[in-house]
């Protein structure tokens, strides 16, 4: 009976042991199983933040790829007006260059009359017309003689052949 006693008291050692054991194994699997919880609450709000992370990643990209295209078109467009800017500036060139040379046209022109009819020149001129007039005036005048003498003569002439004429119907 005493190892019925002992072999009871063994036993009821062991299930209080066992049922110790059972217990710090029931606590260690609820805080386990909390620690899985919250480990699967955390993965799931990690899962969200990289689908997040990976939208906005992904926007992230389209708008780099769109201001890379919009980019493109901007300097396809200042080439464009860079062009444009150079013709005009050649256009312009030409025709200051056209008008430079007209100017020096002008002003050879100038200088040519200037000196034809400066205003030192001036004198000069004025006597080299009268001049002309003055000669003028005597060939008008010899010619005016030229033309009274050969009046004269036609006179002359003319009574000659009416005198002619005249005896000779007589």
């Amino acid at each position: 009976m005493i190892y019925f006693i002992q072999g009871k008291r063994a036993l009821e050692e062991e299930i209080k042991a066992i049922q110790s054991l059972g217990d710090s194994l029931r606590k260690e699997l609820e805080t386990v199983q909390i620690e899985a919880y919250q480990l699967e609450e955390n993965h799931k709000e990690k899962e969200e933040l990289c689908r997040k992370l990976q939208f906005q990643c992904d926007e992230s990209e389209r708008d780099s790829a769109r201001q890379i295209e919009q980019n493109k078109k901007r300097d396809e467009l200042l080439e464009q007006y860079r062009c444009e800017i150079q013709e005009i500036e050649l256009k312009q060139r030409k025709q200051r260059m056209k008008f430079e040379n007209q100017l020096l046209q002008l002003i050879e022109q100038h200088k040519n009359l200037f000196s034809v009819f400066g205003p030192q020149r001036l004198p000069d001129e004025i006597r080299s017309a009268e001049n002309t007039k003055l000669q003028l005036l005597g060939t008008v005048q010899a010619k005016l003689a030229q033309l009274h003498i050969l009046d004269e003569k036609l006179e002359e002439v003319k009574k000659q052949t009416q005198q002619a004429t005249t005896p000779a119907e007589t």
